[in-house]
């Protein structure tokens, strides 16, 4: 059975377990060194005390993905925009997942004063992740290219956003 729930504590060991596999193996990320518990933790409380959601996907009783909204940028102009984060375990991909834990997600930023939603997306050559937030309305709105440089190789950013009023 397959559940979308709020994360709770006991989850951030899996959470910080998934990124980890996607920083060291993947460009999905730009970090290069997997953030300690502490520091999941730490962005947990921000994420959750900022009145955002941060979801697990739960799968047989293990977590087998998560997602977040975070603030787009910190200056207070930013205040209406997030941005949101989707990861998968690695043997929980293609089972909808992504689709639950993004729907979820922006059903509840319709219930906070958020007005856009950005998703940053490494170009890695996988369009998976772009589908899947174009499957929610996202829209195209530019490409920063050569942006990131990981693994020996210059990555471009897709950038997708959805208006939410």
């Amino acid at each position: 059975m397959t559940r979308v729930r709020a994360l709770a504590e006991t989850d951030l060991p899996a959470v910080a377990d998934v990124y980890a596999h996607y920083v060291t193996t993947s460009v999905a990320t730009f970090d290069e060194t997997p953030p300690a518990l502490g520091e999941w933790r730490a962005k947990a409380e921000g994420i959750t005390g900022a009145g955002l959601p941060f979801l697990v996907a739960e799968a047989d009783g293990e977590v087998a993905g998560y997602a977040y909204l975070s603030p787009y940028r910190p200056k207070a102009a930013y205040r209406h925009t997030f941005e949101d984060s989707i990861y998968l375990h690695p043997g929980h991909t293609g089972r909808g997942l992504g689709r639950l834990l993004l729907g979820e997600l922006v059903a509840r930023a319709r219930e906070t004063p958020a007005r856009q939603l950005v998703a940053v997306i490494a170009d890695s050559g996988d369009p998976a992740s772009a589908r899947l937030h174009a499957a929610y309305g996202f829209e195209e709105a530019g490409r920063l290219r050569a942006v990131g440089f990981k693994h020996g190789r210059w990555i471009d950013t897709l950038l997708l956003q959805l208006d939410l009023r």
